[in-house]
């Protein structure tokens, strides 16, 4: 037998054996009621994320996860990324630059990873220039999450643009949740220090939730043992490269965010910003010390809902704004000082300052119908208006025609020359239906579609349909099939003077068409097993092609296909009131339907496994597994294919109740396992890869009144 099927039955036996074979032994003690944790933040098994409705996961018309604020405590994990990596069918993965998280699902990777949407409260967090959640991330704390809800496939049939491999709802504690005041502090490796407190109560008639957390870190210094320089002084006999060297993950963070509910009307503002950040591997791959860079994120919600308006109608509306800037603190060091390319030295090293600023305004309104028998109907419309207002830069060099940099004998301002992207504005109308309809006994159809109309390359329509069947009182099985649509980004569309990878106005989006076979079995009382099937087929992917005059760069282009399928097992299990145990399993098999090789990058096969254990009188260990594996390289890329690793990390934590302080000390890649994530394609700007964090400790204080 080979390994890798070796592998995958032993991972598929560690998670569903223990199920079987408990089924057919006696019961094990009910369990008792709730943790108060999970009867504050909600359960496990229930979602809205699939139609907007609550539902319970089970029946719910999609392939979700939702994870509570229990899980997040008792897995120990202090930032979303953590969270993220326990989701089957989900990996993360870094940028060089930055060192922004990478949110990989079911195989989908591109270098900003647009194809996966991120809410924050049913609001898309998205910023145009790039599509994603913007690349000056530097973590999300998750102290004031409430629940996370995570659909796995299409979603465009509800929420539009970049719910194409998936959809991630983060849903922040409310006045209802919060229930007093808490204060907290952490400290751990890397000089990582955190503070916050947070409120929950009543001001007169008004509800009100409040959160505050700043922190710093010096973050990740592992070494880099070569970089774009050291290619470059390979070609051009040079020694300017800093590497071997270190990383450079060091920031500063503020997290805010205000919830007040007054009847049936709610605002919500929420505040990120990250300043005084290191660059990671360097903006272009290159080491950089000296450059700083901040990101600034303001997010406002306003909404009335009426759930019963009539008898059969319920509405509801909103307005929500974002404002969002990525600026440079201490110019970028792109390549370093002694650096010379055929058009010149560089004495002082190849520096660059790009910067955006943009304001996203969202006005959406819904109405629910139940008046039809067995139907309950939703019809929704909106209106987003997204602004790219400001683009300025400042470099000490231009392009020659072939995308070669040409040294300036200083920094200037090319705001109004030669910029890499003037402002922009994109307006975006859509209308959605959606039909609910139980046609039958234990039979519950959902069918949608929406059709968005965007003002500057036109309409697309995406539909979906579910189709859920409750066969007996412990299995329920589901056929799904969706269409999804990217929209392509800002820097895609209308970049303009990188002629390495210059914009295509006449970009049409990426498009996705999935079909999902789901089981949900309800093994025994304390006890389920998931297992789904999926297959996707890609259209239309944004990528970089040669231009066909020779040394004039690149341009973006719809120029690729990928074909992709997969299985993803999970179960979890009370074993007694004291221990639960929780795992998945994922295996898939993307294909670049041009070169007709593995798409590269993503795990083919990806485990993980959870035990938590509450012992004595307040306190909890915990212990969970990841190992990923089988991350071929892209075509082109003739390095090794990536290692696979395995990593542990272990939770000692208390459970007290209020007016008690509360401890929770995380051991994180306990066995200091070497974990490396891909760089780019063809790897000759990192050909080691980017090293993740070695073993980490971190101490944890809390106090509840």
């Amino acid at each position: 037998m080979k390994a890798s099927s070796a592998h995958r039955l032993y991972w598929t036996a560690a998670l569903t054996l223990p199920l079987l074979a408990s089924h057919g032994t006696a019961h094990a003690d009910p369990v008792s009621e709730e943790d108060e944790l999970a009867l504050v933040y909600g359960a496990s098994d229930s979602v809205s994320i699939a139609t907007g409705n609550l539902q319970t996961l089970r029946r719910a018309p999609a392939v979700a996860t939702v994870i509570t604020a229990a899980d997040i405590a008792a897995m120990g994990a202090t930032d979303l990324d953590q969270v993220l990596e326990s989701v089957p069918g989900v990996h993360v993965n870094r940028t060089p630059n930055s060192n922004s998280p990478l949110y990989v699902v079911r195989g989908i990777v591109s270098a900003y990873t647009p194809q996966i949407l991120m809410l924050q409260n049913g609001v898309p967090i998205t910023t145009s220039y790039v599509g994603n959640k913007g690349n000056i991330w530097a973590g999300y704390p998750v102290e004031h999450i409430a629940r996370i809800e995570i659909i796995r496939g299409p979603g465009s049939a509800l929420y539009g643009s970049d719910a194409y491999s998936g959809v991630i709802n983060i849903i922040t504690k409310g006045p209802g949740e919060v229930l007093g005041t808490e204060v907290g502090a952490r400290a751990g490796t890397f000089h990582s220090y955190d503070g916050w407190v947070q409120h929950g109560g009543k001001l007169g008639p008004v509800e009100v939730a409040a959160y505050l957390r700043v922190g710093q870190t010096d973050g990740n210094d592992r070494i880099i043992e070569a970089d774009a320089q050291s290619r470059n002084d390979a070609l051009f006999k040079t020694h300017a490269s800093l590497a071997p060297g270190r990383l450079n993950n060091q920031y500063k963070a503020i997290d805010g965010n205000l919830d007040l509910i007054y009847g049936q009307w709610r605002a919500r503002i929420g505040y990120k910003k990250r300043y005084d950040m290191g660059t990671g591997a360097g903006i272009a791959s290159a080491l950089d010390p000296l450059g700083r860079q901040q990101s600034e994120r303001i997010t406002g919600t306003l909404a009335w809902a009426q759930p019963q308006l009539t008898r059969d109608w319920g509405v509801g509306a909103s307005l929500s704004s974002q404002q969002y800037s990525q600026e440079v603190s201490a110019i970028y060091q792109l390549l370093p000082p002694g650096l010379t390319f055929p058009t010149g030295t560089f004495p002082n090293g190849m520096l660059g300052a790009p910067e955006t600023f943009e304001r996203n305004y969202r006005l959406a309104g819904y109405a629910d119908y139940s008046g039809f028998s067995d139907h309950h109907a939703r019809i929704g419309a909106g209106h987003d208006d997204l602004e790219l207002y400001r683009a300025q830069e400042f470099r000490n060099f231009n392009y020659a025609p072939n995308g070669t940099p040409i040294p300036l004998p200083a920094v200037i301002d090319v705001t109004n020359t030669t910029p890499f992207m003037r402002p922009q504005r994109r307006k975006v109308d859509y209308l959605y239906l959606q039909d609910e309809w139980n046609f039958a006994k234990d039979w519950n159809l959902t069918a949608g579609i929406r059709h968005d109309h965007y003002s500057d390359f036109g309409g697309t329509t995406n539909p979906r349909l579910a189709l859920v069947w409750d066969a007996s009182f412990d299995l329920t099985a589901k056929l799904l099939y969706g269409r999804a649509f990217r929209a392509p980004a800002f820097l895609e569309s209308y970049g303009i003077s990188n002629p390495v990878a210059l914009g295509n106005p006449n970009l049409k989006p990426e498009r996705n068409a999935t079909t999902e076979m789901s089981f949900n079995w309800q093994a025994r009382t304390d006890a389920t097993v998931n297992l789904t099937f999926y297959r996707y087929d890609m259209k239309n992917i944004i990528r970089t092609v040669v231009n066909p005059v020779p040394g004039t760069g690149a341009t973006y282009a719809n120029a690729g296909d990928q074909r992709g399928h997969g299985v993803e097992l999970e179960s979890n299990w009370n074993v007694t009131r004291d221990l639960h145990l929780s795992g998945n399993y994922a295996w898939q098999r993307s294909t670049d339907q041009t070169t007709h090789t593995d798409a590269g990058y993503a795990p083919r096969q990806h485990a993980y496994g959870r035990a938590d254990w509450s012992y004595a009188n307040g306190y909890q260990a915990g212990a969970q597994l990841n190992w990923v594996a089988g991350r071929e390289r892209a075509f082109g890329d003739a390095r090794p294919a990536i290692a696979d690793y395995t990593t542990v990390d272990l939770t000692l934590a208390t459970r007290n109740g209020r007016n008690q302080w509360n401890f929770a000390l995380a051991l994180r890649n306990a066995f200091n396992a070497d974990v490396r994530e891909p760089s780019p394609a063809p790897g000759l700007t990192l050909p080691h890869d980017l090293p993740m964090a070695p073993r980490t400790i971190s101490l944890q204080a809390s106090y509840k009144m």
